[in-house]
């Protein structure tokens, strides 16, 4: 979840907001919590420094919305018997501090001069920790993904394609002088006198800021999928085309190759992406049925 963007800096470095006093009215009764007007107010200003909804009612609108949802998972919380303590939600309002590159004591005072009171960050971070703890407790339990079917979808997306693993040495020519085109030249060069992985060191020497490093076992499924084709094309001891990278301009030549059995890294991969796409499902599903269960009053 976005918790504060950058942006955030630079909105208050051109204005500053006065809080407001006023005696709050309750807007909201989620299983007998109340959400007073002023949480809203507050939650919605800190929308606006995320730079979130089109407008100061669809604001209030994400507001309101957002702080049920969390009177629902805070609730969820406490039925499971967990809580979050106050010092773990001090370190997540430090960690937000950190990613801005403050200190708590000034992510507080920006917070204020915009009119937003650090117990409405505070407040939002207390509901993800809760949430990330009922996806533990709850939920991971229910994301079971079966080697059988792991399998299949590793066949599926390989399909008829062959990959192999690799023994790679990367060689990059730095780009210290912003000269992309030169640096390119060289590599080329380089390309074409390359002739096999035990020299690629000593022909670099030959080189001004050319660096060579042994990259070690790489599978396909590892690499971009242009890489992965061209390094497919060529035999042991070829060298790929150069690329410009943020470094510079890199090649990959090829120590050993050979076709890869092993389904291992393509699982692997598939079980990240079908366990976290899963638990997503699962956790939505799960907020829904909050709702669908809690009294929720709007006043």
């Amino acid at each position: 979840m976005r918790i504060l963007s950058l942006v955030l800096i630079a909105m208050l470095s051109l204005a500053s907001f006065g809080q407001s006093s006023f005696a709050a009215t309750v807007k909201v009764v989620v299983n007998g919590q109340t959400i007073t007007d002023h949480d809203i107010s507050q939650r919605a200003g800190f929308i606006r420094l995320e730079r979130r909804g089109k407008s100061n009612s669809d604001r209030l609108r994400l507001a309101r919305e957002e702080l049920i949802d969390e009177a629902l998972i805070m609730g969820e919380l406490k039925r499971l018997g967990g809580s979050i303590s106050d010092r773990a939600v001090n370190d997540a309002y430090n960690r937000v501090a950190v990613r801005l590159k403050l200190s708590s004591s000034k992510l507080t005072e920006i917070l204020n001069a915009a009119g937003v009171q650090s117990t409405t960050l505070k407040n939002k971070l207390r509901s993800q920790l809760a949430w990330q703890e009922i996806v533990r407790q709850v939920l991971r339990k229910k994301v079971q993904i079966s080697d059988l079917e792991l399998d299949l979808a590793a066949r599926e997306e390989i399909g008829n394609t062959t990959h192999y693993d690799f023994m790679l040495t990367e060689i990059v020519f730095l780009n210290t002088t912003g000269n992309t085109r030169s640096r390119t030249n060289e590599a080329n060069q380089y390309r074409r006198n390359f002739n096999g992985c035990d020299n690629a060191v000593d022909l670099a020497l030959s080189y001004r800021d050319a660096a060579v490093r042994k990259m070690g076992r790489r599978h396909s499924t590892q690499l971009p999928d242009p890489v992965a084709q061209e390094l497919a094309g060529l035999n042991v001891g070829g060298i790929s085309k150069p690329r410009t990278i943020a470094s510079g301009v890199q090649m990959l030549a090829v120590c050993a190759k050979t076709a890869a059995e092993d389904l291992t890294f393509v699982k692997n991969k598939l079980r990240n992406e079908v366990g976290s796409e899963k638990l997503k499902d699962e956790a939505d599903e799960y907020l829904a049925k909050l709702r669908e269960q809690a009294t929720i009053e709007n006043r």
